[in-house]
């Protein structure tokens, strides 16, 4: 009898894993939000530009183009560099690119679905632990922050902030 109850399992968790598997997606688009963009003291046109060029290959990396997909349209809201920008060092006679702080990033968005149901996205994460940012590049934790909602979208995971 047990090994009826344990192959009756093992088919219920292979019906299930398909409400867990990644969306279909056709088309990525990445945009920055106003917040962002109002940030001139730091950003230019350059660094929003590496900003969303970077999202858009960690989200086509986890989940690629499949046709018959739905659209991905994602908004960078919010980012912190680890090390000065080049507007930061421009603007700020005496700052070092050796400083080093705590970044990462905010982003929401929806994804569309063929059918036309509509699922909200959001997204954040922030580094905490200051120990390991003297190692990093200028945006590694808003680049963690993509890579890791990359992975949660593939998992189906739309929503989590910290």
């Amino acid at each position: 009898m047990r090994p009826i109850a344990l192959s009756a399992a093992i088919l219920a968790a292979c019906l299930a894993s398909p409400a867990f598997a990644a969306p279909k997606v056709a088309y990525v688009q990445v945009s920055a939000g106003e917040d962002l963009r109002k940030k001139t003291d730091m950003f230019d046109e350059r660094e929003i530009g590496v900003l969303t060029t970077s999202l858009k290959k960690a989200i086509e990396r986890a989940l690629p183009a499949t046709e018959g997909g739905g659209t991905l349209s994602l908004v960078i809201e919010d980012a912190k560099p680890n090390r000065p920008t080049m507007v930061q060092m421009a603007k700020t006679p005496g700052l070092s690119f050796d400083s080093f702080g705590l970044g990462g990033a905010r982003i929401s968005g929806s994804y569309v679905d063929p059918t036309g149901a509509k699922t909200p996205i959001a997204y954040s994460w922030y580094e905490t632990d200051i120990r390991w940012a003297r190692y990093r590049g200028t945006w590694s934790d808003a680049d963690k922050a993509f890579g890791d909602l990359a992975r949660r979208l593939a998992k189906d995971q739309f929503t989590q902030t910290r």
